[in-house]
């Protein structure tokens, strides 16, 4: 005796595109980019310059390494944008003494400058998503340890 064929369940039987953690990160990262969009263009600066110049601010000098590290970025990604923040004034890159394969991370006069100008922008993220500092961190948060997991499954 032969068994039937059966179709198995289809995807969207089981989930919806609603339902999705990845598609709300997704979405949510969308968002902040175009939350940002103005907001960076005032400051002169594309998103992922304005990563770059928060971890430089944070520690300038640091290795391209560190700060590829540091943001998730590879070379690849990380040497053209540096290339342009350079040619705005905004860092400078040099050969590290001690070790002249690695490249040091500068910031510029006009680079550290920047930072003040920027220092409304945490105000501006609550303000814009309703939530109180504490709400914020608890999710930036569980964010966090949601991309750990993850990376942790992957082996990275």
């Amino acid at each position: 005796m032969h068994d039937e064929e059966t179709t198995p369940p289809k995807l969207t039987d089981q989930v919806r595109l609603d339902d999705l953690l990845c598609f709300a990160v997704y979405s949510a990262n969308n968002a902040f980019n175009r939350f940002y969009k103005p907001v960076m263009a005032e400051l002169g600066l594309t998103y992922p310059q304005f990563l770059v110049m928060i971890a430089l601010w944070e520690a300038d000098g640091v290795r391209v390494s560190h700060l590829g590290e540091r943001l998730g970025l590879e070379s690849n990604t990380l040497t053209p944008v540096l290339k342009r923040m350079e040619g705005l004034g905004l860092l400078e890159r040099k050969r590290d003494r001690s070790d002249e394969r690695q490249v040091l991370l500068h910031l510029t006069d006009k680079g550290r400058a920047l930072e003040n100008e920027a220092s409304g922008l945490p105000a501006c993220v609550l303000e814009a998503t309703g939530l109180d500092p504490a709400e914020l961190i608890t999710l930036r948060n569980e964010i966090e340890r949601i991309r750990a997991k993850l990376e942790s499954a992957t082996g990275r």
